[in-house]
């Protein structure tokens, strides 16, 4: 199944689930007991009946092959994905093999499959087409172009203003002053189209009182919305690629105009961050010849989850095209050659003091990035004071763990992992220090998601 039959871990099947009560719920189901007519073909579906509260079993079928990520199919009335159904699927049919054998696809769950097909293929049809992707009009597209850029030119402007006000009255009067004035700084940001302003103005809004050092603290981060607001009234004078870093920021949108780079992607993590209005998915890959580390970004709306979904541990053959901008670490997944299916590749590693080096350099072509993607070789996780660090086993040197690493529970996943030896980690390296977010054994073994 999937690829020369190779079925996936337990870990990787919860690693789909929206939400904590989902992998919960999912997991009383993950049994043979409510489990009737199971089956899965080799062309990636798994099919199954789920015995419910009412008279007639809910019908669960999950497309395995699709290269971007698994599709569902459930008559249960939930409204997330995959639901608890699919995912109790799922995980019977990794870990039971003779309670998911291979078979015919009964009709229901065929005809879905073959409309998925039918869809793939009518759409791989289109975009070899030859039409054109741009706009209609390119003269009209240029011209709401220099409009929005002229409403962000003048929000930069009073962005300006309003943080020489502000440094003019004096850094207390911030906290004084409440959340009310930066919610409606950042609203006329938002006025102005420029949704990246917004957003590090409303960090600016929750920094004011939140212990000792915040004004210290504001003072940086006023300084770098400064440098942002600067950046984009002199863009005509920067390189093109730092302009399209400080397009990026800014929030205006982009197209990922990079040539098509094939490999076989690794998916070293996954992790969801969400806000009152919607949720952003960061998966990182590998590619195993380029030696490169990517970002694929997905959002879901209105509490639902992203549908694009690569548990850690996966690898598919793809290719992806890079978007402009420094580094140009954020892609986009284009066509792929053959479905996810686990691998035991691991990608390389580095020490602490490379990985600091790492992050130095980055900043050099963005002065706002607050992390770079690196994996350290031969580290401990170990206790400092109340905080955690991740000490190189081969060298006198240490990462603190984020607060944010440091507030999961794969920390201690992490902790049982390594049992003081060491262990290698993939995560995100930056100003505040490291988050840990998968860790291999340092002898075999698979990989262990930590967030």
């Amino acid at each position: 199944m999937t690829q020369q039959g190779v079925r996936w871990t337990a870990d990787q099947v919860l690693a789909l689930a929206p939400d904590a009560a989902s992998r919960k719920a999912g997991s009383k189901l993950g049994a043979a007991g409510p489990w009737s007519e199971a089956g899965s073909s080799d062309e990636g579906a798994v099919w199954g009946l789920c015995k419910g509260s009412g008279s007639k079993p809910y019908q669960t079928v999950v497309d395995i092959a699709d290269a971007a990520g698994p599709a569902y199919k459930c008559s249960c009335p939930s409204r997330k994905f995959p639901c608890k159904h699919a995912l109790g699927l799922l995980l019977l049919w990794a870990g039971d093999e003779a309670a998911v054998p291979p078979g015919q696809a009964p009709e229901w769950a065929g005809q879905w499959m073959a409309g998925r097909r039918k869809r793939a293929e009518e759409k791989k049809a289109g975009d070899g087409s030859g039409a054109s992707s741009g706009p209609a009009d390119p003269e009209a597209a240029l011209r709401r172009a220099e409009r929005r850029a002229e409403r962000v030119t003048a929000g930069a402007v009073e962005l300006e203003q309003r943080l020489t006000d502000l440094l003019r009255g004096g850094l207390a009067t911030a906290e004084q002053a409440g959340y009310g004035l930066w919610e409606e700084t950042a609203a006329r940001m938002v006025d102005a189209q420029a949704q990246g302003l917004a957003g590090r103005v409303r960090e600016l809004g929750a920094i004011p009182g939140t212990g000792p050092g915040w004004p210290v603290r504001l003072l940086e981060e006023c300084a770098l919305l400064h440098l942002l607001d600067q950046g984009w009234l002199r863009r005509e004078r920067l390189p093109d690629g730092l302009a399209a870093t400080v397009r990026s920021r800014i929030g205006l949108p982009a197209s990922a105009d990079g040539p098509p780079l094939r490999d076989r992607w690794l998916v070293l993590a996954q992790h969801d961050t969400t806000d009152s209005r919607l949720t952003t998915r960061r998966i990182w890959l590998h590619g195993a010849a380029s030696r490169r580390t990517v970002l694929l970004l997905s959002y879901g709306a209105a509490g639902r989850a992203p549908e694009l979904a690569l548990p850690v541990g996966l690898a598919l053959e793809a290719e992806v095209s890079a978007y402009p901008g420094a580094g140009r670490l954020r892609v986009v997944l284009g066509e792929q050659f053959a479905p996810p299916a686990p691998a035991a590749l691991r990608p390389p590693g580095t020490t602490t003091s490379q990985a600091l080096a790492r992050y130095g350099d980055a900043l050099r072509e963005d002065p706002w990035l607050e992390s770079v993607p690196v994996t350290l070789d031969r580290v401990v996780p170990a206790p400092d004071g109340d905080s955690w660090q991740l000490a190189d086993a081969d060298e006198d040197a240490a990462l603190p763990i984020t607060p944010a690493g440091r507030s999961r529970p794969g920390l201690w996943r992490l902790v049982a992992l390594s049992g003081g030896a060491p262990v290698r980690v993939f995560g995100e390296c930056g100003h505040q220090g490291f988050t840990p977010l998968t860790a291999w054994p340092e002898g075999p073994g698979e990989a262990v998601a930590l967030c």
